[in-house]
């Protein structure tokens, strides 16, 4: 029989440019099993108009939580790679990076995944109300430049 091992998560609170799901797989499966891996994508503007003229750039991600089989090994390995240099080679791209990992405790994959669901209803909801807000603006504008040309005409059609 195999002995079912608890689950631990790290958090990594900075992730490097040019850094993806691929290398932190390979750079954190040296030293145990891992489980799932997400990174949080970097939001912002320039991207979404770099993809538009057609330049591929490499996603960029802001944080990420690493799952690994057994909670010991990554108690070990936050003790251990926290606050030390992510490339031991100078001509690494990560050479001049350090981690910053912290060992979740008692934090389950189903608390990220809760989080990110919330946040992504919570973004729709502001995009809905930021949408019926410009409505309503709209059609203020609109009902005001209506009524004034009525005053333009009937002054007109007074004189």
């Amino acid at each position: 029989t195999t002995k079912k091992y608890k689950r631990g998560i790290i958090y990594l609170s900075t992730i490097p440019q040019y850094m993806n799901v691929t290398k932190v797989r390979e750079i954190f499966g040296q030293y145990g099993e891992l489980g799932r891996v997400y990174l949080q994508p970097a939001t912002n503007e320039n991207e979404a108009n770099t993809r538009k003229k057609g330049k591929h750039i490499a996603k960029h991600f802001t944080e990420g939580w690493v799952e690994f089989q057994k909670k010991k090994v990554a108690k070990q390995v936050a003790l251990k790679l926290n606050n030390t240099q992510i490339g031991t080679r100078k001509k690494s791209k990560f050479y001049d990076m350090i981690w910053n990992i912290k060992y979740l405790s008692r934090f389950k994959w189903i608390h990220l995944s809760e989080r990110l669901a919330y946040e992504r209803a919570a973004q729709k909801q502001r995009m809905r109300t930021e949408i019926s807000q410009a409505r309503k603006e709209a059609t203020y504008f609109q009902n005001n430049l209506d009524k004034s040309e009525k005053l333009k005409k009937k002054k007109a059609s007074c004189t």
